[in-house]
């Protein structure tokens, strides 16, 4: 709290600060690496090798997540200089609620794969920093669970979309009651892409009953199973069950846009669809009711050879940055990416493989540690580029030049 009696926003650089502190007088150096280009390579030695190849793999050769990393290296922030910038204000609305940090979790299935500590971990890591959790429909904790973890912690609820609307509107029911506040509908996965990683060793976590926690724990889901079996339940008959689950949660089909209507009846918050690549499909998202869209390509884990999301993001905000909220996924691994994708219309931005590779190191702990880390950074690059407030960085393109360097090259993969 300042003079005046207002609370002052955190001072997530901080956190630098007692890294030095811990390693010059206590000894104690950080859980893991702060390093993002060395996260995943520490990741790789730590994590079993299916469980690293999961989360880091993506779509074919990898093309769109090599996209996704040149994008970013095509944006260069310029620096401005003797502009006083601290205390810095990295607050930000959406929804009608505020946030601490422009920074959300993004979903991930299966964290249970990755570590023990799993999803229950990860909420309580978000919740420590009050940074929102987007908790996946492919869990490995049940919704309850997660909700419990984060305590007052700021939750979203991410749904992949079950055929049966009866199914989709007790899944909602639950979320909502547990307090999770906005809804995220990814729609770029009605089915999973070509995955070299996971079909060398032939994983998936799903098929043995890992990530199906929503779907198990769901009434309407448990009693239509019984229904179909004879009165079997998911824990007699995880592999029958997870076949249903499946069929429900990845059909194969993408939902038409006129079936937004049947969330909106079932859901009195906010509705965000993820997994916008084309401006055209961010109108659509408008026209149809939608209260935000999120510019993704699922981290480059479903089109191979499609672009960079963030090559995309500047199109979509002239299209529709006016009229609905444009939060941005995919790529994002520093501070610097932050701030160039906020200085390029996105209202917020969701990190996802980062986070997993702390957990899948040292859990929860490491979780925090990569959170920790990357609001720091962001923290640090905006005053040393000269900007107070994530209010200020998004009148702020002109901080940005795109060139391209011959050198610029894969990073952070």
């Amino acid at each position: 709290m300042d003079d005046s009696g207002e609370d002052l926003p955190p001072s997530y650089c901080d956190y630098q600060t007692d890294i030095y502190k811990r390693g010059i007088l206590e000894g104690s150096l950080p859980p893991l690496t702060t390093d993002s280009n060395k996260l995943r390579l520490q990741a790789k030695k730590a994590m079993r090798e299916e469980a690293y190849n999961y989360i880091a793999g993506g779509a074919g050769e990898g093309a769109t997540m090599d996209a996704n990393r040149l994008a970013f290296r095509q944006w260069k922030i310029v620096p401005r200089m003797m502009r006083p910038s601290a205390p810095r204000d990295l607050r930000v609305s959406l929804f009608g609620e505020q946030y601490d940090s422009p920074v959300l979790v993004a979903p991930v299935g299966a964290q249970e794969v990755y570590h023990r500590d799993k999803e229950t971990g990860t909420a309580a890591a978000c919740a420590e920093l009050n940074v929102p959790f987007i908790m996946s429909t492919a869990s490995t904790s049940s919704i309850e669970e997660v909700a419990a973890a984060s305590e007052d912690g700021p939750r979203w609820f991410q749904l992949y979309w079950p055929r049966d609307d009866e199914i989709t509107a007790s899944i909602l029911r639950t979320a909502k009651a547990a307090g999770f506040a906005v809804l995220v509908v990814t729609i770029d996965t009605a089915c999973m892409s070509w995955r070299p990683a996971d079909l060398d060793t032939a994983f998936l976590p799903f098929m043995k009953g890992q990530g199906n926690a929503v779907g198990f724990t769901d009434p309407v889901f448990r009693q239509k199973f019984a229904e179909r079996t004879g009165g079997s339940t998911p824990e007699d008959s995880p592999m029958q069950a997870a076949g249903y689950w499946l069929g429900e949660a990845f059909s194969g089909n993408s939902r038409p846009w006129e079936h937004l209507e049947v969330l909106k009846k079932n859901w009195d918050g906010p509705i965000v669809l993820k997994g916008i690549q084309h401006p055209d499909d961010a109108v659509l998202a408008l026209q149809h009711g939608a209260s935000g869209i999120i510019v993704s390509n699922h981290g480059g884990r479903q089109v191979d050879g499609a672009v960079g999301s963030l090559d995309m993001l500047p199109e979509i905000v002239e299209a529709v940055g006016d009229r609905m909220t444009v939060l941005f996924d995919s790529g994002v691994r520093t501070g610097a990416d932050i701030v160039k994708a906020l200085a390029l219309g996105a209202k917020a931005v969701l990190v996802g493989r980062p986070v997993m590779y702390g957990l899948g190191i040292a859990g929860k702990a490491g979780a925090k540690h990569v959170l920790a880390s990357l609001l720091a950074d962001l923290d640090g690059t905006m005053g040393l580029a000269g900007i107070k407030s994530v209010a200020e960085l998004s009148q702020a393109k002109a901080i940005l030049r795109r060139v391209s360097y011959g050198g610029d090259a894969k990073s952070s993969l």
